[in-house]
């Protein structure tokens, strides 16, 4: 009756550790990578908050003669919308005749 009796060697330590060694090196190497691809996802949503900002106060300046007052502004007249949980947008005015000075900073808490 041997011939139904299982011949596989037994799983080794050594084995095992280089198991889980290789699952352990993938799984770093796939962390990585999706915090690669969410930090160019904020990246490129701070790039486009920054465009609709500009472009907004542009088209503002254009229809009405004048920079808008404040960025609520924009968000009631111009429908300017962005994560305000993820963004803060510092919108200071210059003049009157002055284009806003305005910078957009990613906090921290995601």
């Amino acid at each position: 009756m041997a011939r139904f009796q299982d011949k596989k060697q037994p799983h080794t330590t050594r084995n095992l550790f280089l198991s889980a060694g290789i699952f352990l090196l993938i799984a770093v190497i796939f962390y990585g990578g999706v915090l690669s691809v969410s930090d160019d996802t904020v990246k490129r949503q701070r790039e486009s908050l920054e465009n609709a900002i500009n472009r907004d106060i542009s088209f503002c300046y254009a229809m009405e003669g004048r920079y808008p007052e404040s960025l609520d502004y924009l968000k009631e007249n111009y429908g300017l919308t962005y994560d305000e949980s993820r963004f803060f947008v510092d919108y200071r005015v210059l003049g009157s005749n002055m284009m806003p000075d305005v910078t957009i900073i990613e906090k921290g808490d995601r």
